[in-house]
């Protein structure tokens, strides 16, 4: 085999893993920079600190808006994987001791890259929640 038989199969996957990436970045940024960006931006529209519907509304739309353009995205990084892989599944593991003697067929997974993608997304989220709940925030009762 030459050296460019090799190369093409382990470009396209470093690339399906970039995408992949990409995705679940993207999905990430659902859970935490879409929701703080646009508090951020309400909080500097606002000029109070009781202000009316107006800031209420630029969070509410802008989040919703993001959220699609962010939802499209994500379908359009999954149609690129599947082109670069040729399947919209994550590829199955099964530890060996799971696997009987007679398993010899292969597995098929029934979870997509999408679906792998929001799953990881929203236990990075919890994660980041967690660890900011506990060792970030702090007390919100003030020392005495």
């Amino acid at each position: 085999m030459t050296a460019s038989a090799h190369t093409h199969p382990l470009g396209r996957s470093f690339a399906a893993s970039l995408v992949f990436l990409a995705m679940l970045l993207a999905a990430f940024s659902l859970w935490t920079a879409i929701p703080l960006t646009w508090i951020y931006i309400a909080s500097k529209v606002s000029h109070t600190q009781f202000p009316s519907g107006g800031p209420y509304a630029v969070v509410a739309v802008g989040i919703i808006a993001s959220v699609l353009i962010v939802a499209w995205l994500i379908g359009r990084l999954n149609n690129l994987y599947i082109r670069l892989t040729g399947t919209n599944r994550v590829a199955a593991v099964r530890p060996a001791w799971l696997r009987s003697m007679r398993d010899t067929g292969s597995l098929q997974s029934s979870v997509t890259v999408v679906e792998a993608v929001l799953m990881a997304s929203v236990m990075l989220a919890a994660v980041a929640l967690t660890v900011w709940f506990f060792f970030v925030a702090g007390s919100p009762i003030p020392n005495q």
